[in-house]
């Protein structure tokens, strides 16, 4: 039979399938015997072919069938393994505030990085603006201008006013959408001023530490009553960059893409090659400082934030 994973708890898989039954399914050993470096085999939007267990109402996977897109993020306890976020994907939300917990442009790049090198078009969703203070609408408008310059549609959302919330709604209709972003960013709050039916639980700010505290435990699609879907992921605290080559990563981000084929090399890798068009156009201001000092950081293997830096 022929389903699509709708919800993943580590060791079983909600499977949607005919007339939206809903089976959990278990995974077939030998997947993890084929060299997947993966933890999880098995993602939520994965289109799969499962088989009904005798004398129950469970299912073994048998099969995954090929992806055309995914989000894949370093694991962080295992650090030569890969975790899947999700598949499938017709379009990715990155859910930002600049109120409390701040979301930094390094935590930022390297996700909007992965959605490119898997052709995932992202907005980024900027969330609490009736939290922004005159300094924070300030350092908003420069994110957000940055991110604009860049090529990315940004939104201004309150879950809590409902600003905006009926342009998302057009936005996510009739799609396969990923929401990500920090714990604490209002994610689970958004969805359910989206769509109020779904009533998901939501968190609080720590007061302590300023960071959200883990509402969404296990990934998981959900329906949308005005069509579509909304694959909710469990908030992410980090996220490490799977390998990409140092000439792969200017590809990815897609203002640097523009001007790559006018340097002066080839294999320019935009730090210290001379007749660098990318170098020059941070110089004169066509390309972010920010971006190009975390597309550093990214080519480099430095996993630090750009977060307290002036942004340019």
């Amino acid at each position: 039979m022929d389903g699509v994973v709708v919800k993943s708890t580590g060791s079983w898989y909600s499977v949607l399938h005919s007339e939206n039954i809903i089976t959990d399914c278990r995974i077939k050993g030998n997947f993890r015997m084929k060299g997947m470096k993966t933890t999880n085999p098995c993602a939520v939007g994965d289109n799969i072919v499962f088989e009904m267990m005798p004398n129950e109402n469970t299912g073994v996977i048998s099969e995954i069938k090929e992806r055309y897109n995914c989000i894949i993020r370093k694991s962080t306890n295992l650090s030569k393994q890969k975790q899947v976020l999700a598949s499938n994907i017709d379009k990715a939300f990155l859910i930002v505030t600049i109120a409390s917990p701040r979301t930094s442009t390094g935590f930022i790049d390297r996700f909007l990085v992965t959605a490119e090198a898997y052709h995932i078009p992202t907005v980024l969703i900027f969330n609490k603006i009736d939290l922004y203070t005159d300094e924070m609408y300030e350092f908003h408008k420069t994110m957000k201008s940055i991110y604009e310059n860049a090529g990315y549609e940004c939104v201004e959302v309150s879950a809590l006013r409902g600003d905006n919330i009926e342009y998302v709604r057009n936005l996510l209709q009739g799609k396969i959408n990923l929401f990500s972003g920090h714990s604490g960013v209002g994610k689970s709050a958004l969805i359910n001023r989206i769509a109020p039916e779904l009533n998901l639980k939501t968190g609080i700010i720590s007061e302590y530490h300023q960071k959200g505290k883990h509402t969404t435990t296990f990934a998981e699609m959900l329906a949308l009553p005005f069509g579509g879907f909304i694959i909710d992921t469990p908030g992410i605290k980090e996220f490490g960059m799977v390998n990409f080559t140092k000439e792969e990563v200017t590809y990815f981000f897609p203002e640097m893409k523009l001007l790559a084929n006018k340097c002066q090399f080839d294999n320019c890798t935009h730090e210290h090659e001379p007749k660098c068009a990318i170098k020059k156009a941070v110089e004169n201001g066509s390309i972010s400082e920010t971006r190009y000092n975390n597309y550093l950081n990214i080519i480099n293997g430095r996993e630090m934030d750009v977060e307290d830096w002036e942004l340019k």
